[in-house]
């Protein structure tokens, strides 16, 4: 599967790839060594801890690697009247009898926390393209689905402030 990401997307994840190889590499590679010269390794907790430092490191690494290599790169702009990536969307839940509001992003940047969901999530798909006063049916799994009405688009734009996900 490949992800779909922007171009600041791209350029965030290679800015990372420069300084996990350029600099959080070496300065680990170092933590290594002198750890090392603690002694006995089977019992040396703090060569353990800087191993696993460099394993999650290098883990990192590849993963930007293969995102950057699978990468399909998209544009954020949409229609005026229509929901579109990196816009804020009040919605109504009819279930529940009450509005909520979430910021469509890419799936780079979700952070569901802090009301940034992907534009892949089961509401992400239903919003996107819709306009206000539309109703949708947002179904998460078989089991379980419900209806939201659209009452206000406020546009966006990727603006680089969004931070990339770290795991």
């Amino acid at each position: 599967m490949y992800d779909e990401l922007t171009k600041i997307d791209i350029q965030k994840l290679k800015d990372e790839l420069e300084y996990r190889i350029g600099t959080v590499r070496p300065k680990i590679l170092e933590e290594v060594k002198f750890t090392r010269s603690f002694g006995d390794l089977s019992e040396n907790a703090e060569y353990h801890a800087a191993k696993r430092e460099r394993g999650k490191n290098e883990s990192r690494i590849r993963y930007i690697r293969n995102m950057l290599k699978t990468a399909i790169v998209i544009d954020s702009e949409s229609n005026q009247n229509e929901v579109g990536l990196f816009d804020t969307v009040t919605y109504y839940v009819e279930e529940d009898d009450c509005e909520e509001q979430v910021r469509i992003v890419t799936t780079l940047r979700q952070n569901s926390m802090e009301g940034l969901i992907s534009k892949e999530s089961p509401l992400g798909k239903v919003l996107m393209g819709k306009t206000v006063g539309e109703r949708l049916l947002v179904k998460v799994s078989d089991d379980y689905s419900y209806y939201i009405v659209i009452k206000n688009i406020q546009k966006g734009e990727d603006d680089a402030s969004l931070e990339i996900r770290k795991f």
